[in-house]
């Protein structure tokens, strides 16, 4: 991991605190928030030009995780995060929402890291990533439209151009960056020069929005300091929960320690900016439910952490030698 990477929860968390000093100065917040989206833009555009959407065969080579990591990121996560919204956060509705986006949104880059770091297979991990893009970008209306629509005032139309905006605008713009490049300077300077120049371009814009966005509600968000807690226990419990849940289908399915860490990273690791992005601009009433998109990588980077050391314990004990252990 580059600088950026290794300390993007500092990054993030240095964007909160200037926000919050920025706030408090006259004219700030409306200048800020017309500088969210912006940023925001900036900062997907670069994730997404990350991503081999051309990659989307190499997945079918093996079918066993994918098809495990497509079924529990996008049936199994729903509802776990709509029943954990159920126990922690029912009298929050807001906050709620906020979960349910993270929870159903999978990552499609940092994970990357996190599966490097627990020693999985990082070449089935990339080719998992276009399906995890395409897939949340097509079912996330649909699962907030099912889960939500009673929990906040969701209007399918602003959602529909939100994520059209949001998502469809720059990873059009991605692929086209992409194959333009690829044409003109060649697939190895894309790969080698060009591609890991977009990685702290990410962190950095991420970190802006993020300034500007507390910036723009100072006001709330030092009227709710219990957000952090309250998202806290159900982002705990989700981890713990899929976690045991990686390791069972791993034992069910023979899957091999570079498989089972793969599979683990997949299923735990979150795409908070992407929807960030959407609910600033689906949710623009709801400031509560943009604020929980925030406050959740200052846990989920330090879980994912503690996941990537527990999986290389479970390494070190031998994995595959218990897997072909007889009873």
């Amino acid at each position: 991991m580059n600088v950026f990477e290794r300390f993007q929860t500092l990054f993030v968390m240095a964007g909160i605190a200037v926000g919050l000093g920025a706030a408090q100065v006259s004219g700030v917040p409306a200048l800020a928030d017309r500088l969210i989206f912006p940023f925001l833009m900036v900062m997907l555009f670069a994730s997404f030009a990350g991503i081999p959407l051309e990659g989307l065969q190499r997945a079918f080579g093996n079918r066993r995780v994918v098809g495990s990591s497509l079924a529990v990121n996008f049936v199994w996560n729903p509802l776990l995060a709509v029943a954990l919204g159920a126990v922690f956060l029912a009298d929050h509705p807001a906050l709620w929402v906020g979960l349910l986006m993270l929870l159903v949104t999978p990552c499609t880059d940092w994970y990357l890291i996190f599966t490097d770091l627990a020693n999985g297979d990082v070449p089935l991990a990339t080719s998992l990533l276009p399906y995890n893009l395409v897939l949340q970008l097509v079912l996330l209306p649909v699962y907030l439209y099912a889960f939500a629509g009673t929990l906040v005032d969701l209007r399918l139309g602003i959602l529909l151009e939100g994520i059209t905006l949001v998502l469809v605008v720059p990873l059009v713009l991605a692929a086209v960056a992409r194959y333009g490049l690829t044409a003109l300077r060649g697939r190895r300077w894309l790969t080698d020069v060009f591609l890991p120049k977009l990685g702290p371009v990410q962190i950095v814009f991420l970190a802006l929005a993020v300034a500007a966005m507390f910036a723009s509600q100072g006001r709330l968000v030092l009227e709710r300091p219990d957000v952090l807690v309250l998202l806290a226990a159900p982002l705990l419990a989700f981890y713990a929960v899929n976690f045991s849940l990686g390791l069972a289908i791993g034992r069910l399915l023979d899957f091999s320690y570079r498989e089972v860490a793969c599979f683990n990273c997949t299923v735990l690791s979150r795409n908070s900016p992407t929807a960030l992005a959407i609910a600033v601009v689906a949710f623009p009433n709801e400031p509560l439910i943009a604020l929980a998109l925030v406050i959740g990588p200052l846990l989920e980077l330090p879980l994912l952490s503690v996941v990537a050391n527990l999986l290389r314990r479970i390494e070190a004990r031998g994995w595959d030698r218990l897997d072909r252990a007889p009873g």
